[in-house]
Parts: C-alpha cells; structure tokens; sequence
C-alpha cells in the first residue's frame, strides 16, 4: 500500500493533532536582517551532541505532559538545520514518531545552498525529511552581497537543481524589497527562478527588524529601504508574476503550485493548531488542561540544555486568556485564503452584520462566504491596518 503524499491531507487543526517545531540555532553565517535566535557554528560537535540529547529529552518531557495525540507535521527550523547531522535529524524524527503516531505526516527541514551536496540531501531524505525548503533568497550576486549570504547566484541554481532531483516537494524562499530593486528586475528574478521546477514558494518583503545589523545601518542612514509605494508595487508585482505561473497565494507569504503542495506544518499553525518548540528559543503553542499556552524555549543553548535536564526547558509559559487566545486565531487566520470562523469572530464579540467587520466589507478589505471570513486581495497587502481596525 502506498503511503499518502505528505502535505496532501493535512490535519485539521481542531482534530487533537500536534505539530513538532525543532530549532537549530547554528548558522555558518549570521544575516544582517535576521532576529532569529542563532549562533555562528564553530564546529563544536560536542556542545552539538548534548544539544541533540537536550531536544530528544525535552520532546520526551512534552509528549508525557500532553498525553496521546496524532502527528500533524515535523519542521526543523532555525538557524540552519542542513547543518545537523543527518544520523540527528533521524533520531529527532524517529523519536517523534514513536511518541506521536502517524502516517504520510509532512517533515520538512530548512536548508541552506551550500550544504546543497546530493549525499547529504540524499542522506537527510534517507532520514525521513521529505520536503525541503531552500533558503535561496536571490538568484542576482549583488543581492545576495547585500544581504549578507554566503553562497553565490550560480550556487543556489546548482542547490535548487540538487534539492530537485531528491526531494520530491521543494519549496524555496526569495527576499524582495531591497534598496533600488526595480519592478522590472523583481519580475526577471522571479521568471528565471520559477523556471526550475520547485512546488512552492516563500516571497518574503525585506523587513528591518530590531536588534539586527540592517537596523543599524537604517538608523545611521546607510541603508535606505525603498518607499511604501515602491514597496506595494513590489508587492503587486509579485502576486501578478506568480498568478500567472500558477501559484495560488493561500498565505500572504506563500504561494504553492496546488493544494497537496501547501505547507502542511504552517497550516497547522495559521490554523490555531497545538504544536511543541524543541531546542533554544522555539516557541510552541499547547493546549494544557484546555487553556491555550504559549511557551518559549530558553534562547541560550546552555540554558536550555541546563533547564531540559531540571525539567524547566521554557524561559516563558503564557497562559492565554479566552480574549488573548481569539485574537492570536484571528492575527493568524487572516493571513490565509481561509480566513476564520464566525465562531473565533464572536468570541471577541464581532460578527459581518456589525462594524468593524461591515464596514471592512463593505469596504473591499474582507469578504464573508461560507460562515468564514477572509481578507480580500485588496485587504492582504494591508493586513496589518486591517487587523488594527479589528482589535482597536
């Protein structure tokens, strides 16, 4: 019997299903623009072993709390996961299985161009990872140059062309937006780019994030981000350019061939789904004696080696009120095509026949079809001042 294809029936988040987020904070480069939780990889493969035992524990501890569930989705995120050794990722993922059981369940794993070598992608497929995502984030030198990357255009062509002949979904990420990038360069890179044969896709809008190397430079004057319009046409640009190819938009910053090649695990998660954080900084989300919690890992890898085996791997546990927990369902939800229930809308005291709601209908921004609620096209480049007229 075959197994089914994973991502192609997704769990529903309300079916008790959990999701399993693994963090792996080692980078060969740390991103001017990145505020992840990541340390340079200086090869200490011995803090990386206690590190891997450390997560292996800790998804232990969290499965005992919760008791029995179906497994929704893997993803190993961070950082850089194709660092890992691909004999870890196994044993992460072995691990998860045997405390959470299920079948044609999605396991992705972030990976960066330069550790695109057919043995080790081979290996990690070998190890269970089925769908990779590719941190390509331009096919131009300069861009690249810019953003602080340390592979070249003609080294992710070569890591998609890898990536492509061993897994069978292939997502890659793209970063626009950058200062003087031009419409008419944004659709060519885009062109090219999806003309390699990949399933999904991540355009994300470059962002200045506190904290960061790009955020000092924007605050000396040295970088200058391009302006709201420019930004918008950008945006546009993209939606146009991957329309036409195929690529549904099913979230504001993802965009898939087909319905069986949307991210199963972000799904889960944009749906109001429980998933477990593992390893320094993850977060997770649990449903613990039916209140939701949010939890955070400790960021340092020592902490949370140290708070793994005291039984206190968390630096943060939020217990979410009914309000708080609705309005993080809404904040998510309206990021997809899917939108949200008329259920999480009355939990905060809304519905489509009264403002705000109306009115953002009325207006172009949201559409209400099916009992569900959803932004519009028009109402997704500007979410953020549509969900501020929702919750203020």
């Amino acid at each position: 019997m075959t197994e089914p294809r994973p991502g192609a029936a997704a769990p529903k988040a309300g079916n008790g299903a959990i999701a399993v987020y693994v963090h792996w904070p080692y980078c060969a480069r740390i991103c001017p623009y990145c505020d992840f939780n990541v340390v340079r990889d200086r090869g200490w493969r011995e803090e990386q072993a206690v590190l891997v035992e450390a997560i292996l524990c800790d998804l232990e501890a969290q499965a005992a709390m919760l008791g029995p569930r179906p497994l929704a989705s893997i993803f190993f995120g961070g950082g850089t996961p194709s660092l890992m050794r691909a004999e870890d990722v196994a044993r992460v993922i072995q691990r998860a299985r045997t405390l959470f059981p299920g079948s044609g369940v999605e396991i992705t794993l972030e990976a960066n161009p330069t550790d695109a070598e057919a043995a080790h992608f081979a290996a990690l497929r070998q190890a269970g990872v089925n769908r990779l995502s590719l941190g390509v984030q331009s096919l131009e030198d300069a861009a690249l140059k810019f953003l602080g990357r340390n592979h070249s255009a003609d080294e992710a062509r070569r890591a998609i062309a890898v990536a492509a002949g061993v897994f069978d979904r292939l997502s890659i990420d793209l970063i626009y937006a950058l200062p003087g990038q031009t419409v008419a360069a944004w659709n060519a890179a885009m062109t090219e780019a999806l003309a390699m044969g990949f399933e999904h896709v991540s355009p994300y809008q470059l962002t200045i994030a506190e904290g960061t190397a790009f955020a000092r430079a924007t605050e000396r004057g040295s970088l200058v981000p391009p302006d709201e319009d420019t930004a918008a046409d950008l945006y546009e640009a993209t939606q146009t350019v991957l329309g036409v190819a195929g690529f549904e938009a099913y979230e504001v910053s993802n965009h898939a061939r087909d319905a069986a090649a949307r991210s199963a695990h972000n799904l889960h998660v944009w749906r109001g789904g429980d998933y477990i954080g593992v390893g320094p900084g993850a977060h997770g989300r649990l449903t613990l004696q039916g209140i939701r919690t949010a939890t955070v890992g400790h960021r340092r890898i020592a902490a949370y080696v140290e708070g793994v085996a005291a039984g206190t791997p968390w630096s943060d546990q939020e217990m979410l009120d009914p309000r708080a927990a609705a309005e993080e369902r809404l904040l998510l939800g309206l990021r997809t095509v899917e939108g949200v229930a008329l259920a999480d809308l009355a939990a905060l005291g809304m519905s489509p026949a009264t403002d705000p709601v109306a009115d953002l209908i009325a207006d172009g921004f949201l559409t209400f079809a099916d009992d569900r609620i959803a932004a519009t096209a028009q109402g997704r480049p500007v979410l953020d001042a549509v969900l501020k007229a929702l919750l203020t």
